[in-house]
């Protein structure tokens, strides 16, 4: 370790659990985050910071005001240059540690590029929002044995549970089935606060620099869950859940990873838009950004086309041929409009 870097990291590596050795297991370590919204920008921020070597920032989505309340990677100015929230993400994460190495990816974790998105790291962090993404995570990790932090947070609640494949319960021990549409509150039915978020990432960082200098043991079987309005903490054991595992762990089902689950619109939490999945792969930005001029006024850069395409309707088509309609929650309406403009 350089001079200036022990500099650096000083305060870390004078905690004991931590150390020199653990200074030097992060700064080699390779994380994934998925998502860089309310939770994924905390754990982005908090392990740059850290010194985390290099770090795989995946997201599909792009900054709105409504997420700066909570989104601690985003100013007004990325709003309005509409970037990616990877990208814009990066920008922000290399300012404030230029020697870790930063890979954004725009893209929306499905069974067919998980592989690709989440390969070759040695841990994953959830900066998610639905479930699907969660799943897909969860069973590559259990494939692969890749430790991987789950949290959610909604209102002032928050929870955090780590998984290490063979050694403690996964995802789908804790939640056999995905909630039905509508059956759990949301950010846009519920609401959440800022302070909610920063724990819940700040926990998740903890947990994946556990899991990097080498203390698994302090992690796992355990689930933290926490209310920070009612000020109530509590850990629920979860051990027994792994001592019987369930059909993904135990028995290597796969139903998402193999595509018999999933890639359906998805209606997107805090804000009135639905993502419909690409039907026809990459997509070129520049044509298509020539077509839609003649509907509406254009936003293009090289990773999406935002164009207005009607009245209170705006369309967003990345690169990779995903679209995001704002106006509605009507999955039938945005796969219509989606049909309309992009011919899919």
């Amino acid at each position: 370790m350089r001079d200036s870097e022990a500099d650096r990291y000083s305060r870390q590596i004078r905690f004991a659990p931590l150390g020199p050795d653990g200074q030097v297991r992060l700064a080699a370590a390779r994380v994934a985050v998925v998502g860089c919204g309310a939770l994924g920008s905390v754990v982005a921020m908090t392990l740059a910071r850290a010194g985390v070597g290099f770090l795989r920032l995946i997201d599909r989505d792009v900054p709105e005001t409504s997420n700066l309340p909570r989104q601690v990677l985003f100013d007004e100015a990325d709003v309005a240059a509409g970037l990616p929230k990877a990208v814009a993400a990066a920008g922000q994460l290399g300012r404030i540690n230029s020697g870790v190495s930063i890979e954004p990816i725009v893209a929306d974790l499905t069974a067919a590029n998980v592989g690709e998105l989440l390969g070759g790291v040695d841990v994953i962090v959830d900066g998610t929002d639905n479930f699907e993404a969660r799943f897909l995570v969860n069973e590559f990790a259990c494939r692969h044995g890749v430790p991987w932090v789950h949290g959610g947070a909604i209102g002032a609640e928050g929870r955090v549970m780590t998984i290490v494949p063979g050694r403690t319960a996964c995802l789908r021990c804790l939640i056999p089935e995905p909630p039905a549409p509508g059956a759990l509150p949301t950010c846009d039915t519920a609401g959440i606060i800022g302070p909610a978020a920063v724990v819940v990432g700040a926990v998740e960082a903890a947990e994946a620099m556990k899991l990097i200098a080498g203390a698994a043991e302090k992690t796992g079987n355990r689930l933290l869950v926490c209310d920070l309005w009612d000020n109530v903490w509590r850990t629920v054991d979860v051990s027994s859940l792994g001592a019987t595992g369930c059909p993904t762990c135990r028995s290597g089902d796969y139903p998402w990873l193999e595509g018999r689950l999933g890639a359906r619109p998805t209606p997107l939490c805090g804000r009135d838009a639905v993502q419909v999945p690409s039907s026809g792969g990459a997509v070129d930005l520049a044509a298509l950004a020539m077509r839609l001029a003649a509907v509406g006024s254009v936003v293009a850069n090289r990773w999406i086309v935002r164009a207005e395409v009607e009245q209170g309707i705006q369309l967003s088509v990345f690169a990779d041929g995903r679209a995001i309609v704002s106006g509605t929650r009507e999955e039938a309406r945005a796969r219509a409009i989606v049909s309309r403009y992009l011919g899919a």
